[in-house]
């Protein structure tokens, strides 16, 4: 039995999204190659998901994907992994996520995004002990993308990830959450984000990764 297959009465499941390996994070293909490419993804989402199940306030993580490489490689570390059966792009993964976990009792749903190899689990812990009981979300640090989406107990998670997501968002009624965890914030799409990210402190699989590169 999984995190996710036990309702908990406080804690928060987060889903997380994953494209296929060959279309993930484009701009960072460059110079690395298709091999290369799928193995920067693939650690940066592992070392998200493995500071996601430690933070306080984390009842589970589980994985969207129907990657086959992705599936394995999460599966192999007890992590769930939902077949994003839609596979109609982010929002309805989303979705689909958020139906099978709230059809398990689960007491409140959360979307976090797979490219924060800085995250710190102290930060996500933070963040979430911010929201309270809000639906909430936390913008990237440009400010107009989301890393983080929160229901309220018991409500739809009604994603809105996209072009502009903060304002959607916001517009939807979910409250901003700004404080001090930059990890959450600092998501990772271009090699100036990874160049940005290691400040901070890459996670163990993303920071072997990129030495092995250099």
């Amino acid at each position: 039995m999984t995190a996710a297959d036990t309702p908990d009465s406080t804690g928060v499941h987060l889903l997380v999204p994953l494209k296929p390996l060959n279309r993930a994070k484009s701009r960072l293909l460059a110079g690395r190659g298709p091999a290369g490419h799928a193995e920067l993804v693939t650690a940066m989402a592992l070392d998200t998901v493995a500071a996601a199940r430690r933070a306080r306030g984390v009842a589970g993580v589980v994985v969207v994907s129907s990657d086959r490489a992705l599936t394995e490689s999460f599966t192999a570390l007890g992590v769930e992994v939902l077949p994003d059966e839609p596979a109609d792009g982010l929002n309805a993964a989303l979705r689909h996520g958020d139906e099978v976990l709230r059809a398990r009792g689960a007491f409140r749903v959360g979307a976090l995004q797979a490219d924060l190899p800085a995250l710190r689990s102290g930060e996500l812990g933070w963040a979430l002990r911010a929201a309270g009981t809000d639906r909430s979300f936390c913008p990237d640090l440009p400010g107009d993308g989301t890393t983080l989406l929160l229901a309220e107990p018991g409500l739809p998670l009604d994603p809105r990830f996209g072009p502009g997501s903060a304002e959607a968002h916001s517009e939807s009624g979910a409250k901003t959450l700004l404080g001090p965890w930059e990890s959450l914030r600092r998501d990772v799409d271009t090699e100036a984000d990874l160049t940005s990210a290691k400040t901070t402190g890459l996670g163990p699989r993303t920071r072997a990764r990129v030495a092995s590169a250099e």
